[in-house]
C-alpha cells in the first residue's frame, strides 16, 4: 500500500469515527480526502452487503464501517451529494502550513442542537428547583 493511500484512509477513518465528525489537516490533504469521503458516504446510502464491504475494504477500523452505515448515512439519504465541507482556519505557528476543518455538513448544527438541549434543560432544571423552593418556604 502507498503511503499517500494510507494516509487518506487514516483520514477518512479519522472524520468518521471522531466525536464531532471533524478534523484538523492542511488544506492539501483535505482537498484530497474529500472525494474519498463522499464517496463512503455514497457507500453508506446504498447500504448493500456490496457497499459494506466495500467500505470495510477502504475503512480502517470496524467501528467506523458500523457508524458510516447505522449513523452517518441515514442522515444524509435525501441529500444528492456534498456531504463535506472544507473551511480554512489559518497556518500552523511551526511550518506555516495552510490548515483546514474537514468536516461533514450538518455535523456543526447537530453540536450546536445538542448544547442547546443541554442548555435548555439547565434552564428547566434551575425553575423547577426554584420553584420547589418557593413552595417549601411559603
Amino acid at each position: 500500500m502507498s503511503a499517500r493511500r494510507a494516509l487518506l484512509r487514516n483520514l477518512v477513518t479519522s472524520v468518521i469515527e471522531s466525536e464531532g465528525e471533524r478534523i484538523i489537516t492542511t488544506v492539501p490533504k483535505a482537498k484530497a480526502a474529500k472525494p474519498l469521503l463522499d464517496k463512503m458516504i455514497t457507500l453508506g446510502k446504498q447500504d448493500t452487503l456490496h457497499a459494506r464491504r466495500q467500505a470495510a475494504r477502504f475503512l480502517l477500523t470496524p467501528s467506523s464501517v458500523k457508524k458510516l452505515f447505522d449513523k452517518i448515512a441515514p442522515r444524509f439519504a435525501q441529500r444528492p451529494g456534498g456531504y463535506s465541507q472544507i473551511i480554512r482556519v489559518g497556518w500552523r505557528k511551526g511550518d506555516g502550513a495552510e490548515l483546514a476543518i474537514l468536516q461533514l455538513t450538518g455535523a456543526q448544527l447537530i453540536k450546536r442542537a445538542e448544547e442547546r438541549a443541554r442548555r435548555r434543560e439547565e434552564r428547566l432544571k434551575a425553575m423547577r428547583e426554584g420553584r420547589e423552593e418557593e413552595e417549601s418556604g411559603n
